[in-house]
């Protein structure tokens, strides 16, 4: 990834009086504006173009170690510097990412006895702030723990909220949308009966990314990135001013992480935006992120995938070997092979290949899968070789059943078991309590596994897709080999025993959880009554078929699955192939009228040839959206071919409902296209 780098210092504002410090700092634009303040405590604020949006929120840490206090420092210098660069990610939404920034590093010592230095780094951008603590070796000081992370964010208002309740072990729920005084955890957690493990904290306990709008019209976005050997930031409210406390996720006994000097927390990351398109347009969780190495990771490949899974959901088929409608069976799998080939789709997933589903779920078993043993209807080698001879490659499975230690005594084996067979893709599962017991899904431990799990397959040019791990906070840029994960409430629960998916929670997820990183979302289902297999089953897909082709292009990821089964598939020839050719890599993104709870509309650009495609989705009501294709080039005139739902169309009374047509259009013209309740559209737009 080359860089340009145009580096120059500039000065920060340093303000000393009566034995107060403060130090400020601005955006380039000077929009964005921090300040730290050191009196009895140290504190920063926020503020965007002279209105505060965060009041003085205090910083530090509790540690094991009662001697020490790392809530008052005195202050022993400050480095300022101001950084414009840009860089070229492997993969993205954006062919170059912008990268300018103003930073203010602090060198803090504490005032106890015991001295211990501690830097406090913020970057400002544009479009937010970050800020992160770096402990420097030093002497005297070597291994800590944390007991806790005091970072609060002080919203000292009543802002609307897109939250779900904090929990140890899982994000799969529902969003809620409500003022942050309406916020109730305990009620949300209790309601989501379909999640196989929780871990409430609290009735006032939200997770990040939390999206937040103010009664000003500022759009407020909360997370981390660079989340590597730490646990996850969950956010305690303080109703009383509205103040959001960190709190980590703890281990087995209570302690959040094990630290030695040399070493930096997660960035704790603040997007700020006047309009909901600024939030999803930004990369500061990205750039907040360590680059990769650009000729390492030059092997990894985006891709589409279709996946022996979704049968075993409905109930056409089973993981077991012994229940006796095993679908990952050899005659089974080549359908699945012939159906990617005959569409031109890279990958087909097999779950159940492997002997150990009929002890997996729920026992906290510590030995369960080897991860190199198939069942006996299960030929792995003529599947492979099959696979290749039809320009397909297989896609493991890698399901823990919680068990992390077994996983990872086994790793080495089943990546050159993969190796092996020309398999270079990897889905990973944590479905369970984790093991070691008493340990979670978001703590520190899972943290650093889900990263040695990244950089073990590396070595093995092995591309990884994670399920029930911790929600991304954007390293896929320093790991692209990381390329998705599911870490949210996703397709598959259309099927959950309860309720399902609501088609308003794709649109929270946009301004969410896909802040964070790509999601293995898995769309492209055609087929929506989900009791063809199994009478008794109630739940449907809540969604229109254009809706669901519109989300590859929404929802970006670089490796995507269409989740419905062939025979689903094989009744839209034409509109598989549509998504097909929909690119995993794009020149350039621009995001249209968009709003968190009601649409996301995306205008997305080719990195290959150059063709647009526009989508958007929208929530349980029918809108009509006027596109201005102002972003074209000049001069020129295109072919529009559109997908969008037909006029009695409807996510429950009509799904299937679907109109397609071509036009042509040059810049600068308008169009209105139509999205039904729950509905969709997608098009494609190339140059004539």
């Amino acid at each position: 990834m080359k860089k340009v780098f145009l580096s120059l210092v500039f000065t920060a504002v340093f303000l000393a009086s009566f034995g107060q410090q403060k130090f400020q700092v601005s955006s380039p634009n000077g929009q964005v504006q921090v300040t730290l303040s050191n009196q009895e405590r140290l504190t920063y604020s926020i503020s965007h173009q002279e209105n505060v949006l965060f009041q003085p929120s205090t910083l530090g840490f509790s540690l094991n170690r009662p001697e020490i206090d790392l809530t008052e420092f005195e202050v022993l210098g400050s480095e300022e510097k101001e950084v414009n660069q840009s860089w070229t990610p492997i993969y993205g939404e954006r062919s170059k990412i912008k990268d300018h920034y103003r930073e203010l590093r602090l060198r803090l010592q504490t005032k106890t006895q015991a001295k211990v230095q501690v830097n406090l780094v913020f970057k400002v951008y544009d479009d937010g702030v970050g800020f992160r603590y770096e402990f420097p070796e030093q002497e005297g000081f070597k291994h800590f723990i944390v007991g806790e992370e005091l970072t609060e964010f002080k919203m000292g208002a009543d802002h609307s909220a897109f939250w779900i309740p904090g929990d140890y072990d899982t994000n799969e729920f529902l969003y809620k949308t409500t003022r942050l005084s309406e916020v109730k955890s305990l009620a949300a957690n209790a309601e989501e009966i379909d999640i196989a493990v929780k871990s409430p904290i609290g009735d006032n306990f939200v997770q990040t990314p939390l999206q937040l709008v103010t009664d000003s019209g500022y759009y407020i976005h909360i997370h981390e990135a660079a989340l590597v050997n730490y646990p996850v930031m969950q956010l305690e409210l303080d109703k009383a001013d509205y103040t959001l406390k960190s709190h980590l996720v703890p281990d087995a006994v209570g302690n959040k992480a094990y630290l030695q000097t040399g070493t930096s927390t997660p960035w704790r990351s603040i997007i700020i935006s006047k309009t909901p398109e600024g939030i999803l347009a930004s990369d500061l969780i990205l750039n907040l992120n360590d680059p990769a190495q650009e000729e390492y990771y030059s092997w990894v490949t985006p891709q589409k995938f279709i996946g022996v899974w979704w049968e075993m959901h409905v109930g056409k088929g089973t993981w077991e070997y012994a229940s006796g409608k095993h679908a990952a069976n050899t005659a089974n799998v080549k359908k699945y092979i012939d159906f990617a080939a005959k569409y031109g789709i890279e990958g087909v997933l097999v779950e159940g290949w492997n002997e150990g589903w009929e002890d997996w779920f729920g026992n906290w078993k510590e030995e369960v899968f080897d991860f190199v043993t198939p069942y006996p209807d299960y030929a792995i080698k003529e599947l492979s070789e099959y696979a290749r001879s039809k320009n397909v490659r297989l896609i493991m499975h890698h399901e823990t059943s919680g068990s992390v230690t077994n996983y990872e005594r086994r790793l080495e084996d089943a990546l050159d078991f993969m190796v092996a067979n020309d398999i270079n893709t990897v889905k990973t599962g944590y479905v369970g309590k984790i093991i070691p017991r008493g340990e979670h899904h978001d703590s520190q431990w899972m943290n650093r596994h889900y990263v040695h799990v990244g950089k073990k397959a590396a070595e093995k040019k092995i591309m990884v897709v994670s399920h029930e791990s911790s929600r991304p906070t954007g390293l896929n840029r320093t790991y692209p080999n990381m390329m998705a994960s599911e870490a949210a409430r996703g397709n598959e629960f259309n099927n959950a025993p309860t309720f399902g998916l609501t088609p308003e929670h794709e649109t929270i997820l946009a301004f969410t959880r896909l802040k964070g990183g790509p999601m293995d979302y898995t769309p492209g289902f055609f087929d929506f009554k989900l009791n063809r297999f199994d009478a008794s089953r109630t739940t449907q897909v809540n969604t229109t078929i254009s809706k669901q082709a519109a989300l590859f292009v929404v929802f970006y990821s670089p490796i995507q699955m269409l989740g419905d089964l062939p025979e689903n598939l094989e009744k839209y020839p034409d509109l598989v192939r549509f998504i097909v050719d929909i690119p995993l890599d794009w020149e350039e993104s621009t995001y249209l009228k968009s709003a968190p709870g009601g649409q996301v509309v995306v205008a997305r650009k080719a990195k290959e040839n150059g063709v647009w495609y526009v989508a958007g989705i929208s929530d349980e009501q029918a809108r009509e959206v006027e596109l201005d294709f102002s972003f074209l080039e000049k001069g020129k005139t295109y072919t529009v071919h559109l997908i969008q739902d037909s006029k009695d169309a409807h996510y429950d009374l009509n799904p299937t409902g679907m109109e397609s047509k071509s036009s042509s259009v040059k810049p600068g013209q308008k169009m209105k296209v139509r999205m039904a309740q729950g509905g969709g559209f997608v098009m494609k737009i190339s140059q004539e």
